[in-house]
């Protein structure tokens, strides 16, 4: 990495010259022009001097190089402007030109895409940003899906999903600042906030943490960021960063004065600050009355502790059944238990996980028809041969679903494990486990820090 820096440095003082010989040397010495078929050079002669262009093929719009090149060679010699800048003023007729002094920015922008001229007797390159990248449509997400919203989402380009939120927020206010990461990879990373509602300290904080990013690439875009940003905990498993694939919900964010951050080849945005209230939260939510959204959070809210809280509380009361009312009688086991309950509701939890990795590696015409065959004998034939008793089955389908309602695929891990962790302790330490456990959940949440000093419960903390 060390030996990076340094031929970056060099690079940068490395000014271009006026000879273009010398500068396509220099480029050829650091590029593998003959070795790599889609890194094109292409000499013409413009106005009675030499030039040469370099550029990354599949990545220039060729319909709008061949304009520029058609008008660049209608240039006549004694027409041909003094130096650089002139001449992207009089013979570029494009939108996006500039004039690169120095050889890493020409690297940095020909791997980027952009088109790089050198001319013989300027000083400088010109860059002509008329590149295209392959994307697919912007279509409504899979898994962030709304009732009544927008069907747009996110796609790997990160200027489509700068310009999705700008067509959302007309605001001279909104600030999408440009960062580079990685030594090898050189990603773009989007900062977008609106400048008169976002915490400064907060922002001055994510700007510097970038800025000190010393990775070699981000090889899992948004994670390989997310990673170097904020270090979690391996013991706490909640997550530090709110996700969305939804222009609409993180121009919502936005507004509300907080951070967003784009990675390029990341079809999703992270959100800052984060809270649990912010976590739980999904598009629909934005969408409906005040009454319903209250509602839709609440039984939200309700069914995420359920999903931590049900299959241990039952155990506990299977362990001790003197504590049921009579009322509650039926929730006890009725049947004859052959396994122990505790490695009943085990082998469930890592059977459902089995399930849902299957689906997810299943083609999709054939996972529908799998995966009602898996939950037909899995249901039916698993009570009838005496591994699990129906009571059991029925909780852990319960808490199978609930976590669907779930937006957030991390939190959803994480509250797994708090309930496997409550499960042992309870089955170990009866209802002394399950008060230590109790304890565990909530000390998790309150002391999970995020990026912004503050804790699941939006409190600051030292």
């Amino acid at each position: 990495m060390r030996k990076k820096e340094e031929e970056r440095e060099k690079l940068k003082h490395t000014k271009i010259g006026g000879s273009r010989e010398e500068n396509a040397g220099y480029m050829n010495q650091i590029l593998p022009v003959q070795e790599s078929f889609d890194l094109v050079k292409r000499d013409l002669l413009i106005g009675g001097r030499m030039a040469t262009f370099y550029f990354i093929d599949g990545f220039t719009k060729d319909e709008v190089m061949l304009k520029v090149m058609d008008s660049m060679m209608k240039i006549k010699e004694e027409e041909m402007p003094a130096d650089a800048q002139q001449f992207t003023r009089i013979g570029v007729p494009y939108v996006e030109v500039e004039v690169l002094e120095d050889f890493d920015a020409v690297i940095r922008n020909l791997l980027s895409g952009v088109t790089c001229l050198f001319i013989d007797g300027y000083e400088g390159c010109i860059a002509i940003d008329c590149r295209t990248y392959p994307a697919r449509g912007v279509d409504e997400p899979a898994k962030d899906k709304s009732l009544r919203g927008s069907r747009d989402g996110f796609v790997e380009t990160i200027v489509f999903n700068t310009a999705l939120m700008r067509r959302r927020i007309r605001d001279p206010h909104l600030v999408m600042e440009m960062k580079e990461v990685g030594d090898s990879s050189r990603t773009d990373v989007a900062v977008c906030y609106m400048s008169d509602r976002v915490d400064r300290e907060l922002l001055l904080n994510v700007k510097r943490r970038i800025g000190e990013i010393r990775a070699d690439d981000l090889r899992m875009n948004q994670q390989s960021l997310a990673e170097c940003l904020f270090r979690r905990k391996w013991y706490n498993p909640f997550p530090k960063f709110k996700y969305t694939e939804r222009p609409d919900t993180a121009a919502a964010c936005l507004l509300e004065g907080k951070i967003v951050i784009l990675v390029d080849n990341s079809p999703s945005a992270m959100i800052l600050p984060t809270s649990i209230f912010d976590v739980i939260e999904e598009a629909n939510d934005y969408y409906f009355p005040t009454l319903t959204n209250l509602y839709l959070k609440t039984a939200r809210g309700l069914i995420t502790l359920m999903t931590v809280f049900l299959t241990p509380v039952f155990l506990l009361f299977v362990q001790n059944p003197r504590w049921i009312p009579e009322v509650f009688d039926f929730v006890m086991v009725k049947g004859e238990v052959n396994i122990p309950i505790i490695f009943q509701l085990l082998m469930l939890e890592i059977a459902i996980d089995g399930l849902r990795l299957a689906a997810m590696s299943t083609p999709t015409m054939l996972s529908t028809p799998l995966s009602v065959i898996a939950g037909l004998v899995m249901g039916e034939f698993s009570v009838q041969s005496g591994w699990f008793n129906s009571e059991v089955m029925l909780y852990m389908a319960f808490v199978a679903v609930a976590n669907y309602t779930q937006p957030n695929f991390e939190l959803g891990y994480a509250l797994k494990f708090m309930r496997l962790e409550l499960l042992i302790l309870t089955a170990l330490l009866n209802w002394i486990g399950f008060a230590a456990g109790f304890v565990i959940v909530v000390l998790s949440i309150c002391f999970n820090k995020t990026l912004s000093g503050r804790n699941y419960l939006n409190v600051k903390l030292n």
